[in-house]
Formats: structure tokens, C-alpha cells, sequence
């Protein structure tokens, strides 16, 4: 858990409202296979929780170390999410990105994911502090 948490934050994902941990242990109670982890030598480089609810599917925490950027591992992680998310019948895959995020913004594009022109709302029901 902790190494997760740390690429997460060397990819600036961690914000104060959501405490990773408990993001984490949310994930492993329900959909835990869509909870992908890439590794290197051992060392966890790749991350990433997918989502499913019978309507749309989502991916939330793509991470890839800085370091092992460009190297296939986001994409390999997407393919992997895309694949067991279809063979849960999942006919559609949303995320959300940061509009500052431009890189990311391209390297989903790339992948052939569209901008949906839709406004995120979100509401907190269980506060992480």
C-alpha cells in the first residue's frame, strides 16, 4: 500500500480531500481485480484502479513513475483495464483528467479516448479527514 501511495504522490495524484489509504482499502473491498499494480525489478512503477457499476466503467489513479514514463506502462495498464472491464460487459470507459494536465490529456487521445465535453459534479459523502 504504501509504495502505491508514493508513486501516487510522485505523480502529484494525492490531494488533501482523499486519503489514499483509505482509497486503497475501498478499492480491495470491492472490484480488487480491477486494481492493477505494473512493477520493475520489483520496485512498483505502474498503478491504476479501475471501476465498474453495470452502466459505465471508470479509471481513477493512473500512475506512472516519472522515471519509467514512456515505456509502455500506462498503455499496458490501460489495454489490461480495457479488457477485464469488456469481459464484465462494460460498454463504455470514463475518466477524468485536470485541463492543466496536457500531457495526459494527449497520452489518453492517443490511446483514442475523446473529450465527452461534460461537467464533472461531485458531492462528498464520507469525508476522508
Amino acid at each position: 500500500m504504501e509504495t502505491v501511495i508514493a508513486l501516487w504522490r510522485a505523480c502529484d495524484l494525492v490531494r488533501p480531500w482523499n486519503d489514499p489509504h483509505k482509497d486503497i482499502q475501498r478499492k480491495l473491498e470491492v472490484g480488487r481485480e480491477l486494481f492493477l499494480v505494473g512493477e520493475e525489478d520489483g520496485r512498483v512503477v505502474a498503478a491504476a484502479m479501475g471501476g465498474y457499476e453495470g452502466h459505465r466503467g471508470w479509471v481513477n489513479y493512473l500512475a506512472v513513475h516519472p522515471a519509467y514514463r514512456r515505456h509502455g506502462y500506462g498503455r499496458a495498464l490501460m489495454q489490461a483495464l480495457e479488457e477485464k472491464l469488456l469481459a464484465l460487459g462494460c460498454p463504455k470507459l470514463n475518466l477524468q483528467v485536470r485541463e492543466s494536465n496536457t500531457a495526459v490529456i494527449q497520452f489518453y487521445e492517443a490511446l483514442g479516448y475523446g473529450n465527452d465535453h461534460v461537467v464533472s459534479f461531485g458531492k462528498r459523502l464520507i469525508a476522508d479527514d
